[in-house]
C-alpha cells in the first residue's frame, strides 16, 4: 500500500520510530517522495520524555515536509497514533509548545491548497 501510495510525486510519506533507553531518547525518520528516499533523520536526545521524544519526532517530519515544493499529501506512519492525536486537542496536555509548532506549519500547509491532506497511520512497535 506505501509503494503505490508513494509512487504519486505529490504524496509524502513519513515513517518514524522513537524509543528511550538508559535517559537518551532515540528517533528516526525516513520520508519517501515516489518510492525514494528523500531524507533520514536521526537524532539522540538525553533526559526527555517519551511524549516529548515522540511529539518531537512528529514535529521533525511535518518541518521537512514543509519545505517539499508540490506536496499536497502527507502520510505520516507511527507507532505513536495517540500522540498525533494530542497534537489537534491542545487543551488536554501539558506539551503545547510542540502542537503550537505542528499545528502552525500545517495551518500553512493546508493555507497553500484546501485540498492538501495529511493522514497519521498506526504501525505498531
Amino acid at each position: 500500500m506505501v509503494h503505490e501510495l508513494s509512487s504519486s510525486p505529490s504524496t509524502a510519506i513519513i515513517v518514524m520510530d522513537a524509543s528511550i533507553k538508559n535517559d537518551i531518547a532515540t528517533f528516526i525518520s525516513h520520508m519517501h517522495i515516489t518510492n525514494h528516499l528523500v531524507i533520514k533523520t536521526l537524532h539522540h536526545v538525553t533526559f526527555v520524555t517519551t511524549t516529548e521524544a515522540k511529539l518531537f519526532m512528529i514535529r521533525c517530519g511535518i518541518n521537512q515536509i514543509y519545505t517539499k515544493e508540490n506536496i499536497s499529501k502527507i502520510i505520516v506512519v507511527t507507532d505513536s497514533i495517540h500522540m498525533a492525536k494530542k497534537i489537534f486537542n491542545t487543551l488536554s496536555h501539558s506539551y503545547k509548545c510542540y502542537a503550537v509548532a505542528i499545528l502552525s506549519k500545517l495551518c500553512h500547509f493546508f493555507a497553500n491548497n484546501q485540498n492538501n491532506s495529511i493522514e497519521f497511520w498506526e504501525c505498531p512497535s
